[in-house]
């Protein structure tokens, strides 16, 4: 009798291991009969992962990449899309200029409570690098606002086209880099014009030929870019400029988006992270030995 309850027992206890495998084996796998409750489960489960890394994404490439599918290169963000980011906001006393005037700009980083941020990282020799173009990427400017001894930023401007402008304030707080975009208009019917193809070559305002060498661009990819200056047939020497060779600010055609550049220090080479395929236009300034700076445009094509 002991032997025959032992048997018994021992073969009880062997279907009940088997029905539960048989039940775990249609949780993992659905196509062997899982429970709509565990398969409703499970895919509430992925549907959830993806939604989560496609927030992680764009969390990464908080700056607008989203726009243009750039969750490509969430490691090299565009910036400039937006006049706030991470609790930073760009305010402009008068966003009005007119046209060929030299006026007064005025305007203020402000934080969450709008207080008025004061302290600024020293980036390229500079605490408040200001960059200005007109919607069609001309009118191109790089100035230096001083700050006020209430934290706002002044500098004279003079625009000679009439039009929408962007305006970047690029900047770091805290080690943390921002750039911050603003509108100015100035009044009077605008004379938009193409973006110029792109060409190996242009010449800059002093009358300098420069040559860039990019070889083929793709998105996502690092573009190392090249440049060489001459005049009269003669290799020009440059500079020093905010700390480097020469200084270069990347715009995309359509929204402006402000691109992440990275200098040598000892050559006219920069490393650009284009996020989509499109056009770009480059903007090079370089310093001569008689102290005076130039700047050279540049059209960009990335293609896939």
């Amino acid at each position: 009798m002991r032997t025959s309850a032992k048997l018994a027992a021992f073969a009880a206890t062997l279907a009940v291991l088997s029905g539960g495998g048989a039940l775990a084996g249609g949780a993992i796998n659905p196509e062997r009969g899982e429970p709509r409750a565990a398969a409703a489960e499970n895919e509430g489960a992925e549907h959830g992962a993806r939604r989560e890394q496609h927030e992680t994404m764009s969390t990464s490439s908080h700056t607008g990449m989203n726009a243009h599918g750039a969750s490509e290169e969430p490691a090299h963000p565009v910036r400039g899309l937006a006049v706030a980011e991470n609790g930073l906001r760009v305010v402009i006393d008068d966003p009005e200029l007119r046209q060929g005037r030299t006026e007064r700009v005025r305007f203020r980083v402000v934080d969450e409570r709008q207080r008025t941020v004061r302290d600024f990282d020293v980036e390229h020799e500079k605490r408040m690098h200001l960059i200005i173009a007109r919607r069609d990427l001309t009118g191109f400017q790089h100035l230096h606002p001083e700050q006020a001894a209430d934290g706002s930023w002044t500098t004279d401007v003079k625009l000679d086209e009439a039009g929408s402008y962007r305006l970047f304030a690029d900047f770091a707080n805290d080690d943390e880099p921002y750039t911050l975009a603003g509108d100015l208009r100035v009044d009077g019917r605008a004379d938009l014009r193409p973006l110029p193809a792109p060409a190996p070559t242009s010449v800059s305002d002093g009358g300098y030929d420069v040559r860039l060498s990019a070889g083929d661009a793709h998105p996502g990819q690092a573009a190392e870019l090249r440049f060489a200056i001459t005049k009269d047939g003669q290799t020009v020497h440059t500079e020093p400029y905010l700390g480097a060779v020469g200084h270069l600010v990347a715009l995309r055609e359509g929204d402006l988006a402000f691109l992440h550049v990275h200098p040598d220090a000892n050559r006219l080479r920069f490393e650009a992270h284009f996020p989509t395929p499109g056009r770009y236009r480059l903007f090079l300034q370089f310093k001569t030995t008689d102290g005076r700076l130039h700047t050279a445009a540049f059209t960009e094509e990335v293609t896939r």
